[in-house]
């Protein structure tokens, strides 16, 4: 069975590839495709995360396991898209490249895609041109200058960073 995956590159611009792949082949599978698909070249460490409708970052899926014997996690090669894309509209993350953070978001848009060439994975749709380089991504936190009474905080020696910690 062939499931249709929209991949968008985390950026300004509008850059979409969608690809058919079957939906019992591995993670690592969908890597190369994506990584085939953008014109990657697929030499760098990445990783799949589960996501939810917000595109929250969840469980990990490294292409190789760096936790040297701490809570080990699955590897890509381990488990199949069926097992992490089950429906429509199931999501992940994909991190490409840890320095460069090229930052994807993967959803599965269509089950049991008919598909008229019959080699699989194949992209099925394209626009727009991938960027030379990696989009900058903002990161946000809590503004920690500012106490519950939004006070502004003078002194961090004597700030509750406890408090924060809850």
């Amino acid at each position: 069975m062939v499931n249709k995956i929209r991949v968008i590159l985390n950026t300004e611009e509008d850059v979409i590839r969608d690809v058919a792949i079957n939906k019992e082949v591995t993670l690592e599978d969908l890597h190369n495709a994506i990584t085939n698909a953008f014109g990657l070249t697929g030499n760098e460490m990445a990783s799949f995360y589960r996501s939810d409708e917000e595109w929250v970052q969840g469980e990990e899926f490294p292409l190789f396991d760096m936790s040297e014997g701490l809570d080990s996690k699955i590897q890509m090669q381990d488990i199949t898209i069926e097992k992490v894309l089950e429906s429509e509209n199931d999501k992940l993350i994909y991190i490409y490249d840890f320095f460069n953070m090229w930052s994807f978001y993967v959803e599965l848009i269509e089950v049991d895609f008919v598909v008229s060439n019959p080699e699989v994975p194949s992209l099925t749709f394209s626009l727009g041109a991938m960027p030379l380089n990696a989009p900058e991504i903002q990161f946000e936190s809590e503004d920690l200058s500012k106490d519950d009474n939004d006070d502004e905080v003078e002194d961090y020696d004597e700030f509750d960073f406890d408090e924060y910690m809850e």
